[in-house]
């Protein structure tokens, strides 16, 4: 319960995200020059990946097909919270002023979008199971309707997620005013401005936490166990290593987003410090997206390949089913 006298009770008309306004200027000068370099490698990484996916006949498989659109939620990441944090090193402190509902919706935007990857990822594990555990049956299995519907589905269910969360944190009212003490309206930074009993919300935001975190990542620790069994357990030294380069690519994307996300948010906020989550906050917004492309890229020869043949202007003779056999 909030300390304040529920009379003196009051809801900002808007929000302002301190960001790092409170370190030196030449330290987020710095950081800016730094930070901004990454957000171009960020958006032209995965826009090279998108691209090929779409343009390249031999990449038009379920496996591509789900990493383009990985690729294009990360891109919409990226431009709903990086351009507003790489301003916030160049303004003045407190001129980050955001409307209630803008903040709103940029908490929604982020939920959804980090939501949908978590579901995403675990459709293309799905994927992978099937293709190297089920190889006979993947093309009857895995059809250009029911990728679709998959990903319909892991959008739909990040979307409500959104949603629900924006919600429920929203209704709240804010005594403790606006200053949002992150580089973007995060969901704790600002569940902690709000008054009254708010434990119904830290639970729901907990719940969310195992049903998109912890939930999916144990599937797919588990598919990929499985997969790595058939692997070493069948076909040649040549198929085995591609097919265990294209596991561990996804595996090390699946750890690296589910890792960070589980230790931002699956704590209770007594437990948090914001300082250290907007420290935190860096890496997740814009280091871990750049690693995706960059993982994808250097270690799959498929779209090394798709992104030679773009370059000097051929075509792939034959289209191979990627990493199936």
């Amino acid at each position: 319960m909030s300390p304040w006298p529920e009379s003196n009770w009051t809801t900002p008309q808007e929000f302002v995200i301190l960001g790092f306004s409170g370190w030196p200027q030449g330290l987020r000068l710095l950081l800016f020059t730094f930070l901004l370099p990454l957000y171009l490698a960020t958006l032209a990484g995965n826009l090279l990946i998108l691209g090929l996916a779409v343009v390249d006949p031999a990449l038009h498989t379920p496996m591509y097909f789900f990493l383009g659109a990985l690729s294009t939620v990360e891109v919409a990441y990226t431009l709903v919270l990086t351009p507003r944090m790489l301003a916030g090193f160049l303004l003045p402190p407190g001129s980050q002023a955001v409307a209630r509902s803008t903040c709103a919706a940029q908490m929604g935007l982020f939920v959804a979008l980090g939501g949908s990857e978590c579901l995403l990822l675990a459709a293309m594990a799905l994927d992978r199971y099937l293709a190297i555990c089920r190889p006979l049956y993947y093309p009857q299995l895995m059809t250009t309707g029911l990728c679709w519907c998959l990903l319909a589905s892991c959008c739909v269910g990040g979307s409500i997620l959104a949603l629900g969360l924006t919600t429920a944190i929203f209704q709240l009212p804010f005594c403790q005013g606006g200053l949002v003490n992150h580089v973007f309206c995060d969901l704790p930074a600002v569940l902690v401005l709000a008054c009254g009993d708010r434990q119904l919300q830290e639970q729901v935001l907990l719940a969310a936490c195992l049903l998109l975190l912890v939930l999916p990542l144990a599937l797919i620790l588990l598919s990929y166990t499985r997969v790595l069994v058939v692997i070493l357990g069948v076909g040649g030294p040549a198929g085995r290593r591609k097919a265990f380069n294209t596991v561990a690519s996804h595996l090390t994307v699946a750890v690296l987003h589910y890792g960070c996300a589980t230790a931002m948010y699956a704590r209770p906020l007594s437990s948090r410090s914001l300082e250290e989550d907007k420290l935190v906050s860096l890496i997740y917004v814009n280091l871990t997206p750049l690693l995706y492309p960059a993982i994808y890229t250097l270690r799959n020869r498929d779209v090394q390949g798709a992104l030679q043949r773009v370059v000097s202007g051929r075509t792939p003779g034959t289209v191979h089913q990627a990493d199936v056999n």
